[in-house]
């Protein structure tokens, strides 16, 4: 929830159990514009944001993976079998308090779980000689 008082024209964001999707709604665009990729957050008692293409899609959002996160407090990487991401890896992670409860949670769709390793060596062979060279300069 934002606070009361704006310093310079900036805002104080405070997230608890009751934020909104109006109050996740920085977090949720600080996210989407850093990765790019579809992004969704909730609180733990209001449903959230879903951002795609650098849109807000949907407003009242939550998913299977979100809520599951929040019940068990842990982060998750998964494939969910329902739900709008159905069929595509996601990565969900808490949002805690200080204290380590479960007050929301934020997700991610996980694109490196849908590369084709495989593929990519394949049709580019000149990679894994471009990650051995890079290793050999880091050491």
């Amino acid at each position: 929830m934002t606070c009361g008082e704006e310093l310079n024209g900036s805002i104080c964001l405070n997230i608890c159990p009751d934020s909104t999707a109006d109050d996740l709604e920085p977090i949720a665009t600080a996210v989407h514009a850093l990765i790019g990729i579809p992004t969704t957050i909730r609180s733990l008692n209001c449903k959230g944001i879903r951002m795609e293409r650098g849109m807000i899609i949907d407003r009242d959002y939550t998913g299977p993976v979100l809520e599951e996160v929040m019940r068990i407090n842990q982060s998750i990487r998964t494939v969910p079998k329902e739900g709008v991401y159905k069929g595509k890896s996601v990565m969900v992670a808490p949002i805690r308090t200080l204290g380590g409860d479960a007050i929301g949670a934020i997700g991610v769709v996980d694109l490196v779980a849908a590369l084709d390793i495989l593929v990519m060596f394949r049709e580019y062979p000149g990679i894994i000689d471009e990650v051995e060279e890079s290793r050999k300069r880091i050491q």
